[in-house]
């Protein structure tokens, strides 16, 4: 993981809302992003992989991600197809391991938030 964005908190301390739990993690698998930035400098405008991880209105978790495949369409590149590829075996892999109901690029986690928050 590269990054963590809790977008909950930078809500709550930019704007003074209140929203429920949302973060944005920048998942990365080295290799993959090295072969990726071998084949194409620039395709690192669409890296790292973006995975939201937020609270839905009935309490249940929904971890999303954005179909490795749309940077075979960008950048138009033949040789960037199986790194997507294994970019998209990897991510769906992880979402299958949580469990719940998988519904295009997301997993809907049947489990509730816990009542006491982890900080």
């Amino acid at each position: 993981m590269l990054s963590d964005i809790d977008v909950q908190q930078a809500m709550k301390e930019k704007l003074g809302v209140e929203m429920p739990p949302y973060r944005i993690l920048g998942a990365c698998n080295p290799p993959l992003a090295h072969q990726a930035l071998r084949s194409e400098p620039d395709i690192g405008l669409l890296l790292p992989c973006n995975v939201i991880v937020r609270e839905d209105a009935l309490g249940r978790f929904v971890v999303g991600f954005l179909d490795p495949q749309i940077m075979v369409s960008v950048v138009g590149k033949p040789e960037i197809h199986s790194v997507a590829d294994e970019a998209e075996r990897r991510l769906r892999r992880v979402c299958a391991s949580l469990g719940g109901t998988a519904t295009a690029n997301r997993v809907t986690s049947n489990e509730k938030r816990s009542s006491v928050d982890e900080d």
